[in-house]
């Protein structure tokens, strides 16, 4: 099971982007997916996550200007982001619990895509 995270770059504050993760590989369906994020000198953080219905989690930093989603049928998962704010700055990371064909169930992680906003 593989994660591809692509979207990152740079920004200006106040700006939008989008991130998106598509999971590929021996995948038999999927269950929670999300995003994580580290700033240089910070630990890792949740910053949203959703659920294969449709339940979304947010980091308080990032309510009402991040919304997660996803597309089953893709196997992708999505972060829109809006206001962005320097402190947004950091290396972002999809996770998905992912149930193959052989019927494991694996925590993936993508391989991390940097965005920078600027002021």
């Amino acid at each position: 099971v593989q994660l591809q995270a692509c979207g990152g770059g740079l920004v200006q504050a106040g700006g939008s982007l989008r991130l998106s993760c598509a999971a590929s590989g021996s995948i038999f369906s999927i269950n929670s997916m999300g995003w994580h994020r580290q700033a240089p000198g910070k630990e890792r953080e949740l910053v949203a996550a959703i659920t294969a219905g449709g339940s979304t989690n947010y980091a308080d930093s990032v309510k009402g200007r991040f919304t997660i989603s996803r597309d089953n049928a893709k196997n992708t998962v999505y972060l829109h982001m809006n206001s962005l704010k320097p402190e947004d700055t950091a290396l972002y990371y999809c996770n998905a619990d992912v149930g193959t064909v052989a019927g494991r169930w694996v925590n993936a992680w993508g391989q991390g895509t940097q965005f920078t906003v600027s002021s």
